[in-house]
């Protein structure tokens, strides 16, 4: 009994870790980008490609490195795919065109497709009553958007930006080498067996992977973009330093990360339908407070004009991101709860599918967050159209789960009659 239950620990804490280093390398640009804008003079669309393009490789290749773990098992996937960033890394330091970093970003960013790679390898080792728990463990790995802003401005300050890099390469190296030793592989797992690739692929006819795709574009795709956006948001809209903004941002990127187990415990409690939907609730509140620009208003009074100031301060700014951020970390676990639940014989391929579309989410709203900066020139738009992301998920949630079944209980049993 021992010896089991010390492999379970080894794999999810190994895991965890490699996961937390993968993502931290996939979020380097959201403080990388900064000093790299002002020395290319990027305008704000530039600045959103750059941030997102390792976001686009690491959406894209969750589905085929899902589909090769259930085939093949996480073990060696999870620790070739270390590998294969080390050296896209290190390159970065020799880069000083536009297109080099982006280029360079693509290959950086299949370190993003850990997850779907991860969350199935460890889901597998333990049983249904604990899956969500440890699925949350593992995805505290978020956690290294966090790393990232506490570490890469540091390592900044220290030298250059060439720094960054480097010592991102080195660390994940040595994190593959420790996967690989402690960690160790059950063939029993591979529960996809001989199943071709249109088998496998079958679940995309299922209308519910489709809806999980929604949800998870916000909660997983809509942190990710934030994560890349927000340090350089502090910086522009309140004129705080690099090293300062970097760690207000962190207040939504841990929370976003670390809770996740939390919310993986209580979507084992009470409910992945239960979680998500209050998620999305709470989230589409903050979205909508966070959305008001800074507006100075003049009202004409019997005694004069009189202006007023109405927007948020860099401190209810803080506390609503970190209400989001917590918000987002039990829904990235709820999500993942429907998926054990569903497709316990599919796993890698239903999450690399959902995980593509978080990722994509990911991608894709940065870029818009940009053009729509550039467009308007109001820099709370990023959340305006979070908003309205957030506001379709609801609409979908409830025609397709919410009326027909309670909000409330642990197995979230239909009605009676339905």
């Amino acid at each position: 009994m021992t010896q089991p239950r010390m492999r379970q620990g080894l794999v999810l804490g190994m895991s965890t870790l490699a996961f937390t280093v993968c993502f931290m390398v996939w979020m380097m640009f959201a403080v990388l980008g900064v000093p790299i804008k002002e020395l290319l003079q990027l305008n704000e669309t530039q600045f959103g490609l750059l941030a997102a393009t390792p976001v686009l490789t690491g959406s894209l290749v969750r589905l085929p490195l899902g589909l090769l773990t259930d085939r093949f098992g996480g073990r060696i996937v999870f620790f070739l795919l270390m590998l294969a960033c080390v050296l896209p890394l290190y390159l970065i330091t020799y880069a000083t065109a536009y297109w080099q970093f982006l280029v360079l970003g693509l290959f950086v960013g299949l370190a993003g497709g850990s997850f779907s790679v991860g969350i199935a390898y460890v889901a597998k080792w333990f049983d249904k009553g604990n899956q969500g728990f440890a699925m949350g463990v593992f995805g505290a790995g978020n956690a290294g958007a966090a790393v990232t802003k506490f570490l890469a401005p540091a390592l900044i300050a220290l030298g250059t930006w060439h720094l960054v890099p480097k010592v991102f390469g080195a660390i994940l190296f040595i994190t593959a080498l420790l996967f690989w030793f402690l960690t160790s592989e059950d063939k029993t797992h591979r529960s996809a067996g001989g199943a071709t690739l249109r088998q496998q692929l079958l679940c995309l006819k299922d209308p519910a992977v489709w809806r999980y795709c929604q949800y998870y574009s916000i909660v997983f795709g809509g942190y990710v973009a934030l994560a890349l956006w927000m340090t350089k948001y502090y910086v522009q809209e309140y004129g705080f330093s690099l090293q300062s903004a970097a760690l207000l941002a962190a207040c939504f990127s841990l929370p976003g990360g670390v809770l996740r187990a939390v919310g993986g415990w209580m979507s084992d409690r009470w409910g992945a339908q239960s979680v998500t939907w209050w998620v999305l609730w709470v989230s589409w509140i903050c979205l909508f407070l966070l959305s008001y620009p800074q507006t100075q208003l003049q009202v004409m009074t019997v005694n004069g004009p009189l202006d007023f100031h109405i927007g948020l301060n860099a401190t209810l700014f803080t506390v609503l991101l970190f209400v989001m951020g917590i918000a987002f970390a039990f829904g990235k676990a709820s999500v993942f709860k429907y998926i054990a639940n569903d497709y316990p014989q599919n796993m890698g391929a239903v999450s690399g599918i959902v995980g593509l579309a978080g990722g994509l989410g990911g991608f894709v709203l940065p870029i818009l967050f940009g053009a729509l900066v550039d467009l308007t020139g109001v820099r709370s738009s990023c959340f305006m159209l979070m908003y309205g992301v957030v506001w379709v998920s609801l609409a979908w949630m409830y025609f397709s789960e919410v009326r027909k079944q309670p909000l409330m209980g642990k197995t979230a049993q239909p009605l009676q009659g339905e």
